[in-house]
């Protein structure tokens, strides 16, 4: 597959999971012949928070990708200080050579990592997340850009848009859990707290639905097994909410019911494996890394709660 010659090569073989689209090669790219190698750009942790890969690799590493069903283009190939410096001619042929390899090499996903790089092959600003363009077989995915230059999206909203890349592309089947937005009488919420070497979230208590459980069995044994709480009444439904990622293994994300339960105040004990638990008002929710993220408005906006 010829194109234009570019100080980093292509990282591309038949039947990837996912092909991710950089914009063009920096500097430090070309020099190091390696994607994304400025090291405060954040695309090679991404790959291992989001769990694209087994392991955090290094730039010089790239085409141990391919072991982990993951390719690297880019949409221009000339090397600039910046994306700001690429010309409109940079990208001819572009959407071209990207339909190529879609034709020739089926990867299930191709992903734009910034707007820009989906911007300069088809000449048309995206959304954030699954496009209605395909090519082909392959869905198409635009995520925030990782670069240092990008500092107005923080490293947890790029991590979410990973994730669900991550959840979206893996092809496995979403796991369905209840969670209980434990509310005491001075409407504070109780939240558990869970991380790991690249993030940390705030989660009312919860779990999946084992084969033949109801939703009130399952969210009183999720109760019983976390908190210790026994005596409680399972209030309605406030929401349900889907969200993609490979935190759970052997699924691709999670749909979660959301039920209100109502307790008096108590000092809250974690009896799981949760890091620790705690009640919030809503304005404390919103300084927190909740899960989901717009957790407080959820909260806000449910009639019962």
């Amino acid at each position: 597959m010829q194109k234009t010659p570019s100080a980093v090569p292509d990282v591309l073989a038949p039947g990837l999971q996912v092909v991710f689209c950089g914009i063009n090669p920096g500097r430090m790219s070309a020099a190091a012949q390696a994607h994304f190698a400025n090291s405060r750009n954040d695309f090679w942790r991404l790959l291992h928070a989001a769990r694209f890969t087994s392991r955090l690799y290094e730039p010089a590493e790239q085409f141990e990708l391919l072991r982990e069903g993951i390719g690297v283009t880019n949409a221009a190939y000339r090397t600039t200080p910046g994306s700001g410096d690429l010309r409109r001619s940079d990208f001819a042929g572009s959407a071209q050579l990207l339909e190529q390899i879609a034709r020739e090499l089926e990867p299930e996903w191709l992903a734009f990592v910034g707007k820009e790089a989906y911007r300069g092959a088809f000449n048309e600003r995206p959304e954030l997340g699954v496009q209605e363009r395909t090519l082909g077989s392959t869905r198409l995915f635009v995520l925030p850009s990782t670069s240092p230059a990008n500092a107005a999206v923080p490293w947890r909203e790029r991590l979410r848009w990973f994730h669900e890349l991550a959840g979206r592309s893996s092809g496995l089947p979403m796991r369905f859990a209840v969670r209980a937005v434990v509310v005491a009488p001075d409407r504070r919420t109780l939240l558990l707290h869970y991380g790991d070497e690249y993030d940390e979230w705030w989660i009312p208590p919860g779990g999946g639905i084992e084969p033949g459980e109801s939703d009130n069995a399952a969210l009183r044994r999720e109760l019983r097994e976390e908190l210790g709480l026994e005596d409680f009444e399972i209030g309605p439904l406030l929401w349900e909410s889907e969200r993609y990622f490979r935190l759970e293994p052997g699924f691709c994300g999670q749909v979660n019911r959301n039920y209100l339960v109502r307790v008096p105040l108590f000092e809250a004990r974690i009896v799981s494996e949760a890091d620790e638990c705690r009640w919030f008002t809503l304005d404390e929710i919103e300084q927190s890394p909740a899960a989901p993220h717009d957790l407080r408005q959820l909260l806000s906006s449910a009639s019962d709660w």
